[in-house]
């Protein structure tokens, strides 16, 4: 069960790289115009025997516990690679060899063609021990393989971001953000510890009071301090259901007013809103229950039920209402519509019948997507679609709401509190407490005509600088070198690079990140 990442993800992908039928101008007319066709007769179960694998694997994996057993074999083979390199005189930086198509970003890292490719074959849930309430965990774990884990034994985790194929390392090195953050902050400020391969081989574990400065530098990082092997992450009791109440909103004041009352955070484990119009839009409040009600128990998780973002809508229109929803349908309650963007994808997607039929394949793996997209749709996508989380002091929701309405007319928009500690690292606020923040999330195609890629993103870029807020970087960013250290704090993180040597062993944040080291 310990094959090589590459060779277990997506087994038949090759196949289709190697289909020249997709250079045909003929062919990629069709996958623009009619990409649906190829995506339901194909993607879609790619997808579903690629779930199946690596659904079965997980279980037998986890059921003979012998995860743990090859980890520390899989970490030495990590560090043989890098000792290699060292002994070969660091001819170019390195990376993981994780190729980009299998991200979750929109985007693949051109720097992976010129670095030196490191292979991280780290895919397991290591331990759950109940009762340091802590589950150890290495990088490449889903938040799907998290809660088919955790969920059943009663527990989770304080922030479970919601979409299945996100990975623990790419929400600890890059960013990870859910409904809880009003709670326990973002993903980074639930973790115990981590352990990372350093640039001369080095395994070192650190923590808030073991080697505490890489603890903290090591979040939003990007790879570039060290090669995550593990995590340690807190769990919580976990219950059946959460009990959602829905609130429809009919003007920004009142929704703004609702996110700065302080019992929203203080009664409530969930808190989010959908935002479908300048005036329109459904604030969501949820706390985890053992008890329900049995005709208001919803599983919106089923294929056959309604994509969420839509039920959520009719709520504009039939008013108030509370139900029950199994944890872990709620957890990842956006995923089966990527939140909404499939609809781009599969224009009938949420129509009954189609979910009826066809509904348990939904949806199509990220990277498949990205993978068969061809140059032509790469750059309509460019061209004409916005995918990004802009973070901004709860202070200033009213002000950024008004903004990305001018800049994009992009709706639905996602609106999600959390705190931010003051800790140290690239991300804290600007002053010396805790604030509260709100990540407005924008994903799809602006409606402004005067809409524009590059000027329209640097504006919401500007004005997020301004209010001392951040910018997720999975995301395009068009920020110069200049004003990405403005916006990140940089200063333990420098002490570190230079601390582990990492000046000619890994690239920096911004050189990963910023639009030109992508395609």
């Amino acid at each position: 069960m310990d094959m090589p990442l590459n060779l277990l993800v997506y087994l038949i992908i090759p196949t289709l790289v190697s289909l020249s039928w997709l250079r045909y101008r003929g062919m990629e007319y069709i996958l623009i115009h009619y990409r649906w066709i190829f995506v339901c007769l194909f993607l879609l179960p790619l997808s579903v025997i690629y779930d199946a694998f690596m659904y079965i694997r997980v279980k037998l994996v986890f059921a003979l516990s012998s995860a743990p057993k090859q980890h520390d074999k899989r970490v030495k083979r990590v560090q043989e690679q890098i000792r290699k390199w060292n002994d070969g005189g660091r001819k170019n930086r390195m990376c993981t060899a994780r190729p980009g198509w299998a991200t979750m970003s929109f985007r693949r890292g051109l720097y992976k063609d010129s670095l030196h490719n490191i292979e991280i074959n780290l895919i397991d849930i290591l331990e759950v021990d109940t009762t340091k309430k802590i589950v150890r965990v290495e990088p490449l774990v889903t938040m799907g393989q998290v809660t088919a884990c955790l969920n059943p034994l009663g527990w989770t985790l304080p922030v479970l971001p919601e979409l299945d194929d996100l990975t623990v390392g790419g929400l600890i090195m890059g960013v990870g953000i859910e409904t809880s953050s009003h709670l326990y902050g973002l993903f980074q400020h639930c973790c115990v510890s981590y352990e990372l391969v350093t640039a001369d081989g080095s395994l070192i574990k650190c923590s808030k009071d073991l080697n505490p400065d890489l603890f903290y530098a090591a979040p939003w990082s990007h790879g570039t301090l060290g090669f995550l092997v593990s995590a340690e992450i807190m769990i919580v009791p976990a219950k059946k259901y959460v009990k959602m109440e829905y609130h429809p909103v009919h003007s920004q004041k009142d929704l703004v007013k609702l996110f700065m009352d302080k019992k929203t955070y203080t009664d409530n484990q969930f808190v989010e809103a959908l935002v479908y119009s300048g005036a329109e839009s459904v604030f969501m409040a949820g706390n985890m229950t053992d008890d329900a009600e049995p005709d208001k128990i919803n599983s919106i998780g089923n294929f056959w039920k309604p994509w969420f973002y839509k039920h959520v809508e009719s709520f504009l229109h039939s008013g108030p209402a509370v139900e029950y929803i199994p944890l872990r349908h709620y957890y990842h309650r956006h995923t089966r519509s990527i939140f909404w963007m499939l609809e781009d994808i599969i224009p009938f997607g949420n129509n009954p019948i189609f979910r009826a039929l066809f509904g348990w394949m939904v949806p199509p793996k990220v990277s498949l997507l990205k993978l068969t997209q061809g140059e032509t749709i790469k750059n309509m996508y460019e061209k004409y679609q916005v995918i990004q989380d802009m973070l901004v002091p709860m202070k200033d929701l009213g002000k950024s709401l008004d903004v990305f309405d001018t800049e994009l007319n992009l709706y639905p928009l996602w609106i999600c509190p959390f705190k931010l500690f003051n800790q140290p690292g690239l991300v804290h606020p600007r002053g010396s407490e805790d604030e509260m923040y709100v990540d407005i999330g924008a994903y799809g195609t602006p409606k402004n005509p005067g809409f524009s890629t590059i000027p329209s993103t640097r504006r919401l870029e500007d004005f997020v600088a301004k209010t001392n807020g951040f910018q997720m970087l999975y995301a395009d960013s068009y920020l110069s070198r200049e004003q990405f250290r403005e916006m990140f704090d940089h200063s333990l993180y420098d002490k570190m690079r230079k601390q582990l040597d990492c000046e000619r062993a890994f690239p920096e944040i911004y050189d990963k990140v910023n639009r030109k080291a992508r395609t």
